[in-house]
């Protein structure tokens, strides 16, 4: 498991800029100036509060020709948030007024906005509609695949609509809409509603022109555009109905009180320069020499060479993964957004792996990066998998030729990683010199042992025997069919046997087609297993078995949660002379489960039989050897059947002899009935009624030290790893999969162990479970995780390092 020690750390490239950016030099070197020496308060009447007043003024001015608008209102706000529910408030107030006199109408009326919309949006509307008791129904409207507005929509409901929201480009696939298109549809059906439009990801990224539009309403946000965070404004369009949000001194006109943020603006000023100075020198006519004295002003490119950069990362993705699926049009979006999938990858293990190569990207809106799916890719209709899988890559437009090439080098290299862990095909992909410290990275990773591979929370297991060249698979997820072919293929292995443990119910198996693919003149029963296995006879009963290099993959009949489970024991060969199995691994399918044990209230369960094959089980691998069952609801990837009686009282009672089969199954029924199947939600194979790793605490400076039944996970920074080191050895695990551990680690971090290979390492070191641990990951949650189970598990001196590599300093 150790990997190449590639510890020479990468620059950063930022490509996240849509869910923020950081402040240009110019803009920070304003700000602190304004805190310095320009910091009055532009209230004041003495010479520094006019000082301060004008530049608010002269900023103010810029962002009206900045975003086109000769009339209305600018106001300065805090950023796009406190714009949205300044809009939203004035508007719906207005409406509340206006309906004082006419509250018998039966009219229904409605709040729209689009379906794609900013979360921000959407909340802010059900928000001052309960508050203000406006008492409208809220609807989303749809768009297409492409993520246009449903125009026929809207002329539909706008004629009962008291405020339309839309944004002009979208967050997470940078889709713009046809303003132009929407204010006449708008218009025509409704001329008087309130039309609040978001164009927080506009700025800078395509042309604005609110003049010619009928938009009451823009916020916009300067952290968005490398000004700092806590500064944005928004525009009112002239006779608009406002209200202010924030009262008090008077500020803004009277329209949003609170000491103006001063070092904001100012900031706010050197950006509002920049992008005049481009729109300048893309309308004016120069030489060549004025036009680079020109551009030396801003470092702001414009449109046209932004879509050169976004067309140059879309060739590199493109080359590095050629079947990347891209989630919007080119055509209807902003230069700086691209929105990918790549099938078979979940969006964060591309996340993990862009982190670990020191490319900064996005599962989707920053807001919401705790949501698995994309509700903006499912509002454009596209599959489930695309939205799960959906990775963000977002620049500005200050984004550098010389960033955009580093950038595709880190995704060229990213590509030959993978390639070289074994995950993809070999591509060929040319790595550029400049990457080319890495080169260790070519050779391909020798995997041998156990490999588990986890698709919600059900798993599939594949045994390596490099030595042999051989394999088997056990309880194939079609999610992982075509991982665990180019697996396969990468190793040179042939393939043994593919077999499930049972009929599954929850998910589909893709044993068929990986045998189709793999095993065409192997003839199997319905669950796999090879109909020329050898017989042996062990403890009087009879097995058949299959040889695994110089193992036996033992085939154990275990009915109970189906009446065609099987299990599979990975054992040393049996001898005329063997009293006893010596079982690496017991593949035991929904037998017998972390926390729990298999249902048996499908029609063709049995909790009798179950008890039965439950002390069948025990009998054949002893209480210690390592249990791999078909599901990992809690993230504790293996067990053992001391493990498991420690905390489950009814499989202990069976055991141990101390509960009738009829007992059993009246308490299995029972425990059974509190499994509830959720229409859309997968099916839980048992009841997982046991609390996880409930034998640890976590030792760090802000716990109450551990009590004396709990093993302490020792919480770890840089210091006190530094001090630890020096006072004794410890064996330090970086437990990130080997395609991220190869493009960077530290260099302290010798040792590799993914948490797809913990279980082989559990089996490696249970001889020596007391050695000094210490494990690191990208945040420190995945290596707490680990950390959980190998306490779980009898190793009783763990640490992990608290915020991970986030935190840790190389």
């Amino acid at each position: 498991m150790i990997m190449p020690n590639n510890t020479q750390p990468f620059s950063l490239v930022y490509l996240d800029a849509n869910a923020t950016t950081q402040v240009l030099p110019q803009a920070a070197a304003a700000a602190l100036t304004a805190m310095e020496t320009q910091f009055g308060n532009p209230s004041s009447s003495h010479i520094s509060g006019l000082q301060a007043k004008k530049m608010m003024d002269k900023t103010r001015q810029q962002a009206k020709a900045v975003i086109g608008a000769d009339e209305g209102s600018v106001i300065f706000t805090s950023g796009a948030t406190e714009g949205i529910q300044t809009a939203i408030l004035s508007a719906l107030l207005a409406v509340k007024k206006s309906r004082a006199t006419r509250i018998n109408d039966a009219k229904s009326y409605s709040l729209l906005y689009g379906a794609t919309e900013h979360k921000a949006v959407a909340e802010s509307l059900k928000h001052w509609n309960d508050i203000l008791d406006i008492g409208a129904t809220v609807k989303a409207i749809p768009v297409n695949s492409s993520g246009q507005l449903d125009l026929s929509f809207i002329a539909k409901e706008v004629p009962n609509a008291l405020m339309i929201c839309t944004m002009a480009v979208n967050n997470e696939t940078g889709v713009y809409q046809d303003i132009a298109l929407l204010d006449k549809t708008i218009r025509e059906h409704n001329p008087q509603v309130a039309w609040m439009v978001d164009c927080v990801q506009a700025l800078g990224k395509t042309p604005l022109n609110l003049a010619s539009t009928s938009i009451d309403y823009a916020p916009f946000s300067g952290h968005k555009l490398y000004a700092p965070k806590g500064i944005g404004f928004l525009y009112v369009k002239e006779h608009a109905p406002f209200t202010p949000v924030i009262a008090g001194g008077g500020q803004e006109s009277g329209l949003r009180s609170g000491t103006e943020n001063l070092p904001g603006l100012a900031a706010l000023s050197v950006i509002f320069d920049m992008l005049l100075a481009v729109d300048h020198q893309k309308n004016a006519q120069k030489s060549a020499l004025v036009e680079e004295q020109e551009r030396s002003k801003t470092p702001f490119a414009p449109i046209e060479t932004l879509h050169l950069y976004r067309q140059q990362l879309a060739s590199a993705l493109q080359k590095a993964f050629p079947t990347i699926v891209f989630n919007h049009r080119f055509d209807n979006s902003v230069a700086t957004t691209l929105n990918f999938a790549i099938p078979g990858f979940s969006s964060k293990e591309i996340m993990d792996l862009f982190d670990a190569a020191n490319v900064r990207v996005s599962s989707g809106s920053a807001c919401s990066s705790k949501v698995t799916r994309s509700f903006v890719l499912d509002a454009m209709g596209l599959p489930a998998w695309q939205s799960e899988s959906a990775i963000r890559m977002s620049f500005g437009p200050a984004m550098t030729p010389a960033d955009i090439d580093i950038a595709c080098e880190r995704i060229l290299l990213i590509a030959q990683t993978l390639a070289n862990s074994c995950l993809t095909p070999d591509s060929k992909v040319a790595i550029s010199t400049a990457v080319n410290s890495h080169d260790d990275n070519r050779d391909k990773a020798k995997i041998n042992g156990l490999v588990q591979y986890k698709v919600g929370g059900s798993c599939t297991w594949l045994y390596i025997d490099n030595k042999a060249k051989s394999a088997f698979i056990i309880d194939p997820l079609a999610q992982v069919t075509n991982r665990l072919s180019t697996m396969l293929s990468c190793q040179g292995l042939h393939l043994a046997a593919v077999i499930d443990t049972h009929g599954h119910a929850d998910h589909q198996s893709c044993r068929t087609d990986i045998a189709k693919a793999c095993l065409s003149t192997q003839q199997s029963d319905e669950l796999g297993w090879p109909l020329n296995a050898h017989s042996v006879i062990f403890g009087e009963q009879e097995y058949q078995y299959i040889t695994i290099g110089d193992k036996w993959l033992l085939r154990v009949v275990t009915p109970g949660h189906t009446n065609d489970s099987i299990s599979l024991l990975l054992c040393d060969p049996v001898t005329k002379s063997s009293t006893h199995l010596t079982v690496y691994y017991a593949f035991c399918g929904d037998l017998i489960l972390m926390g729990s044990l298999g249902r048996t209230n499908f029609d063709n369960s049995s909790a009798l039989a179950m008890y039965e094959s439950l002390q069948h089980i025990q009998s054949l691998i002893g209480v210690n050897s390592l249990i791999c069952p078909s599901h990992d609801y809690h993230h504790e990837f293996t067990t053992s059947i001391a493990g498991e009686v420690s905390r489950n009282t009814l499989l202990a009672q069976v055991m141990n002899n101390e509960i009738s089969k009829d007992e059993f199954s009246r308490i299995k029924a029972n425990l059974d009935k509190t499994i509830i199947d959720e229409t859309g939600h997968e099916i839980m194979c048992g009841a997982l009624s046991i609390k996880p790793c409930t034998n640890t605490s976590i030792n760090n400076e802000h716990s109450v030290a551990a009590t004396k039944q709990k093993t302490v996970i020792e919480q770890y920074n840089s210091d006190s790893l530094a001090k630890a080191i020096k006072q004794k050895e410890l064996l330090l695990i970086d437990i990130r999969e080997s395609h991220e551990y190869a493009l960077q680690h530290d260099a302290q971090f010798t040792y590799n162990v993914p948490l797809t290979r913990l279980v082989q390492f559990v089996k490696e070191h249970s001889y020596d479970k007391s050695r000094p641990l210490v494990l690191i990951c990208r945040s420190g949650s995945r290596s707490l995780l680990a950390a959980q189970a190998l306490v779980r598990l009898g190793f009783n001196n763990v640490g992990n390092m608290q915020g991970g590599y986030a935190h840790h300093r190389y």
